[in-house]
């Protein structure tokens, strides 16, 4: 059984799954979920607040009464408590902070039921690493992006770098490759390429031909649907 209001779209880190996601969601007037927004938005909140990932106990009591809000505006996409981390989020040091983090099952646990009510009464395009394999198993559009390690490293150093922060080539290629093997390597959820997804390889394409194929994807598994 298909959950026909879903688009899956996963891979890893660099590869424009965001940028794609939110596009699509946008031309074909899809709800627009970005789980590593969530994921990296509580991964700063533990850190700040000194607790490890490793202290399950005190993220499961955190978890139980702090508010999670998403999605309120595009310049509020994600905050905590009231406070607005949409910024902070997107600062390189978090990448590896919310590698980390997600790997702990309370977290995990609470932004997949927060994603699927989210998604319950609206079509959705969702990007992550394990939207297809785990969240939604049964969405009716499953994307795998990929693209090499250098120019993941080489998009992201540019977004840095419009961003005021620079970081070399070399930094970025070790983070990637140390990030991709602890997503793909942990026990929970780990980062593969669902059975029945449809890889794209997004180095030598641009943003707008990416969008273009999965719109035409959209079009077409809706059409043998109906």
């Amino acid at each position: 059984m298909t959950t026909s209001n879903v688009i899956a779209i996963d891979g890893p880190s660099g590869v424009g799954k965001s940028t794609i996601a939110r596009a699509i969601a946008d031309r074909l007037k899809y709800v627009y979920i970005d789980t590593g927004a969530m994921f990296r938005a509580l991964a700063v909140f533990f850190h700040r607040a000194g607790v490890e990932e490793s202290e399950e106990t005190k993220i499961k009591e955190a978890l139980e009464t702090l508010k999670f809000s998403y999605g309120e505006s595009e310049e509020n996409l994600v905050s905590i408590n009231g406070e607005n981390l949409t910024l902070v989020i997107r600062e390189h040091y978090v990448s590896d902070l919310a590698s980390r983090y997600s790997k702990v099952p309370e977290i995990r646990n609470y932004l997949a039921k927060t994603q699927k009510e989210i998604a319950a009464h609206r079509a959705s395009v969702m990007e992550g690493r394990d939207i297809g394999t785990v969240i939604f198993p049964n969405a009716f559009l499953k994307i795998f992006l990929t693209a090499t390690n250098e120019t993941r490293a080489k998009r992201r150093v540019n977004q840095l770098k419009e961003k005021g922060e620079i970081v070399s080539l070399e930094q970025v290629i070790d983070d990637i490759t140390k990030r991709d093997e602890r997503d793909s390597s942990r026990e929970i959820a780990p980062l593969i390429k669902a059975d029945d997804a449809i890889e794209i390889k997004t180095d030598n394409l641009s943003i707008e031909e990416v969008i273009s194929k999965i719109t035409m994807l959209e079009h077409s598994r809706k059409g043998e649907m109906n």
